[in-house]
């Protein structure tokens, strides 16, 4: 039983989704499993574990930011056994052929964070997805006819930068959106041998300040699930 999660052995699945928001893990448990059964409050963080077309699946709240994501991914490979990890999140377009409700997903991951800088003394690491996941998930984008990116996304420290012209300097060298967790994430699967993939709807424009609503936020990303789900199923 870890600090953070406190499941009981044998609770969580090998495939675990991760939304950064504990309220879209129940709305993905709700909506798209079949007998899904909480195993975790600990800290409002929830967390649900289900079937999807016969194969288990946990759906496993992260919180905001890398810190908070390295908690609970490194908790769930450590303590739990997780194999793969797919982050289901939201994401702020950098570029203008990125609209909202877009998918993104994230085939390497920049960073502002210091985080690696430690890990590394100072070299620059390069936060990858595996490809495996990578490719299953953009075929199912394609599969079903969703309107998907690939390519670098930028994990920022800050929700609201003190420098937002280096956002900019990253588009113009084509980053195509900003979230708060990848470059964690693929840090440590990386680092456990684990296989990890961030799969991103853009809920806000950076350039055009266009934004969807908390409430849609939370409850209308299904297309991203669809393609998590479709991709864990067959990667």
């Amino acid at each position: 039983m870890s600090t953070h999660i406190a499941a009981e052995p044998g609770q969580i699945a090998e495939d675990v989704l991760m939304p950064g928001d504990p309220l879209r893990a129940q709305w993905i448990a709700e909506t798209f499993l079949d007998d899904a059964e909480c195993y975790t409050r600990t800290r409002g963080m929830l967390g649900f574990t289900g079937t999807f077309e016969g194969r288990r699946v946990s759906v496993q709240g992260s919180g905001m930011g890398m810190p908070s994501i390295a908690i609970y991914a490194t908790e769930l490979i450590r303590e739990y056994g997780a194999q793969r990890i797919i982050r289901v999140g939201s994401c702020g377009a950098m570029r203008e052929e990125v609209a909202v409700r877009d998918v993104v997903i994230g085939m390497s991951a920049c960073t502002d964070s210091a985080m690696n800088r430690v890990r590394f003394e100072g070299l620059d690491y390069a936060p990858t997805a595996d490809y495996g996941l990578l490719r299953a998930a953009a075929d199912a984008a394609r599969g079903r006819g969703v309107r998907t990116h690939v390519g670098p996304i930028f994990s920022a420290d800050s929700f609201y930068p003190a420098r937002p012209e280096l956002g900019q300097r990253l588009a113009a060298h084509g980053v195509l959106a900003v979230e708060m967790e990848a470059a964690a994430l693929y840090t440590i699967a990386a680092a456990e041998g684990r296989r990890a993939l961030a799969i991103c709807t853009v809920s806000d424009h950076l350039i055009t300040g266009e934004d969807l609503p908390a409430a849609a936020r939370e409850q209308s990303f299904s297309d991203m699930v669809h393609i998590a789900l479709d991709t864990v199923r067959d990667a």
